[in-house]
């Protein structure tokens, strides 16, 4: 993304020929929200395991196919990593689901929810509206009643 920042501009020496520059790093703003620290912390170690995993499956395969004597003991481990590796994903979700139940999560409403806010909020304030002024023609009914 190209920025409306100022352009300085150079001039040479021979020609005065002017040379725009735009700055090297633009910062944009972030599309979606950083995830919480405990998330990330689980989420790294899910990707390393995976990736462990998955070239430790390599080599058995690789092993597999040379004949190799390390094929059996490498394929027990790749199933053993790959529960692991399953536990590492779910634990991402778990850890997620644990932080956003205690630290609250930042709901919007829908729009249909807040039109449904609206309509009570009518109400209610017509209901009070209404008891207002009940309460002010008995005031002004009670007085005249009384000296007739």
């Amino acid at each position: 993304m190209v920025s409306s920042a100022p352009v300085a501009t150079a001039s040479s020496a021979a020609g005065g020929a002017k040379i725009p520059r735009q700055q090297l790093w633009v910062e944009e703003p972030a599309i979606r929200r950083r995830m919480p620290d405990p998330v990330r912390g689980s989420a790294v170690r899910a990707v390393l395991i995976m990736s462990l995993t998955i070239i430790q499956a390599m080599v058995a395969f690789l092993c597999t196919l040379a004949g190799s004597w390390l094929a059996f003991p490498m394929v027990l481990s790749s199933v053993g990593s790959t529960v692991v590796a399953t536990w590492s994903v779910l634990d991402v979700w778990i850890t997620r689901q644990v932080w956003n139940q205690r630290n609250g999560v930042v709901s919007v409403p829908s729009s249909s929810a807040r039109q449904l806010r609206r309509e009570r909020r009518r109400a209610r304030r017509a209901a009070r509206a209404a008891q207002r002024d009940d309460a002010r023609i008995r005031r002004r009914g009670a007085g005249n009643l009384s000296r007739a």
